[in-house]
């Protein structure tokens, strides 16, 4: 069945020039433009960590938590705090939420720098619009206080209206969800040592042998003999004589060297945008694709059925009356003689006017007849 729609049109007229241009592109360079070694590859050592708070969010205008026990609580604790002693059961308010607190602090970050925290709630609050956190602790994975986290709360969205019965609410993205721009306050510095025995190891964002290979030749052809790729992901460098001392100047020079990645085999998709993503080295064996379309359409219409105005004993009725109507289109079937690219493919899926829908079912089902040599990925 078939179901054509403007989005589609539009998406397949993408992905045409998407790929005219990828083919362009290729038949002029040859092979894939390089890239820095620091766009693709982490230094061991220099990697981010992960923070994790519970605050309180107050100022709320009536939209906070609906009085949760918990968060009573944590609003009593606070209190206590200033010397002020009450009894749970004695604070109404609807002001206050409780609120979960997300931070990454990167590396080499040293007290007194700023990061950004995630904030959202955890309870039953309608909005955190108007907020402001109270100073809530970021704690490690030990345990241990990193940051300190304060400040009012940026929403991408908001909820207005009364609601209720006879009311009515418009909401806008999610109002229970915000962000403190340099939010908190680094107190503790992560220890990272980046330099052991005198060489770096660098960790690749996409592991690839192939990839690891090209990147330790590169680095050779600067440092002869220093690079040594220990597996997919793995790269040790030596850093060479005349760096000694220097590892911060060498590391900075290391990561301008350009290596030219490996790319994979893939195909991408996305089912809920209709999307299709493809790599430049998908392949297929020798095929034949045949194609055709079948719509289907049902409709539906009601009427009255009115009797004899003089005759009292009938009674108008409501008559449905249902049409169906089935039309097939004209099938297609072309044969690649020779190993075709994903540009010639796609171009002649396009020549058979399929929608972007339809190339997703001919992807699939030529993966399942083991003729698309490449990783189907569907989201």
């Amino acid at each position: 069945m078939m179901f054509t729609t403007s989005s589609q049109s539009s998406l397949r007229r993408t992905l045409t020039c998407a790929l005219a241009v990828l083919a362009v592109w290729q038949a002029s360079c040859g092979v894939l433009h390089a890239s820095r070694v620091k766009d693709l590859a982490l230094v061991e050592g220099g990697r981010d960590n992960q923070l994790v708070g519970y605050g309180l969010v107050v100022g709320l205008a009536g939209d906070g938590d609906s009085n949760a026990a918990s968060t009573l609580r944590a609003v009593a604790n606070t209190l206590q705090r200033y010397g002020i002693a009450l009894n749970q059961a004695d604070i109404k308010s609807k002001n206050v939420a409780a609120v979960m607190l997300t931070a990454d602090i990167g590396a080499f970050l040293k007290p007194g720098a700023k990061i950004d925290v995630n904030v959202a709630s955890m309870g039953d609050a309608k909005s955190l619009q108007g907020g402001v956190l109270l100073q809530s602790p970021l704690l490690g994975a030990d345990g241990r206080v990193y940051a300190v986290a304060q400040g009012p709360v940026a929403i991408g969205g908001f909820l207005g209206g009364t609601g209720g019965a006879g009311g009515a609410t418009v909401q806008k993205n999610h109002p229970t969800v915000g962000n403190i721009s340099s939010g908190a306050i680094v107190e503790r510095e992560i220890p990272a040592t980046f330099v052991r025995d005198n060489a770096v190891r660098l960790l690749l964002h996409n592991p690839d042998f192939t990839s690891a290979s090209r990147m330790a030749q590169a680095i050779n052809a600067q440092w002869p003999e220093s690079a040594n790729p220990l597996d997919a992901a793995t790269i040790t460098v030596a850093i060479p004589a005349g760096y000694r001392g220097r590892d911060v100047a060498f590391i900075a020079d290391l990561g301008q060297v350009e290596s030219a990645p490996d790319t994979l085999a893939r195909i991408v998709i996305n089912e809920r945008t209709g999307t299709i993503v493809a790599t430049s080295t998908v392949r297929l064996s020798q095929v034949a694709i045949a194609h055709g379309s079948l719509t289907i359409t049902v409709t539906n219409q009601q009427g009255v059925s009115q009797p004899n105005s003089f005759n009292n004993s009938g009674q108008t009725a409501a008559v449905s009356s249902t049409q169906t109507a089935v039309n097939e289109g004209k099938g297609s079937f072309i044969i690649f003689n020779e190993q075709p690219t994903i540009e010639r493919l796609a171009a002649a899926l396009n020549a058979l006017g399929v929608s972007t829908r339809e190339m997703m079912a001919i992807f699939q089902t030529l993966k399942r007849s083991g003729a698309l040599q490449a990783e189907l990925v569907i989201n």
